[in-house]
């Protein structure tokens, strides 16, 4: 049980950084903000056992997607938090290392690659988009910084 709640705790931290540095990318460079509405409604249909969309925005809506959408991705953050800590085992949050945060950090990123990205219309690894590679590369950075995030809260907690 306790590797269970370190994970939940590493998972909530490592959600929190990668929203703080949406909000610094958004503030610094103008990156547009994270909606997570349209993930809210690809979650919501998922019931229906639709999980790949030509165009989520052409889904039915949910009146509360946006809050599921960030419920999904707190959550989310939370499995791979629980998952990293069942991976290392108990001895690694003694002495946490980076590594292994960023190994799944980066592996991660097919999630969102080959189900997110298309399940919301937007092709495999954001094929579909017309700035793919950048989309690609700033996935990749959120990642190793969500990495970050699992290994410092980590280190906060140990």
């Amino acid at each position: 049980m306790e590797l269970i709640w370190r994970g939940v705790v590493i998972g909530i931290g490592a959600t929190v950084l990668i929203d703080l540095w949406a909000v610094l990318l958004w503030r610094a460079f103008g990156q547009a903000r994270p909606n997570w509405a349209p993930v809210g409604r690809w979650f919501f249909h998922l019931k229906n056992g639709t999980v790949f969309h030509d165009d989520i925005a052409a889904a039915s809506p949910y009146r509360h997607e946006l809050a599921l959408g960030w419920a999904g991705h707190y959550a989310v953050g939370i499995v791979y938090g629980v998952l990293l800590a069942l991976l290392v085992g108990r001895d690694w949050f003694a002495t946490p290392t980076f590594l292994p945060a960023w190994i799944l950090g980066i592996v991660t990123v097919g999630a969102g690659w080959f189900l997110l990205q298309p399940g919301l219309g937007l092709g495999w690894a954001a094929s579909k988009l017309p700035h793919r590679n950048r989309v690609r590369v700033l996935n990749l950075v959120s990642h190793t910084v969500f990495a970050i995030g699992l290994y410092g809260t980590a280190l906060l907690i140990r």
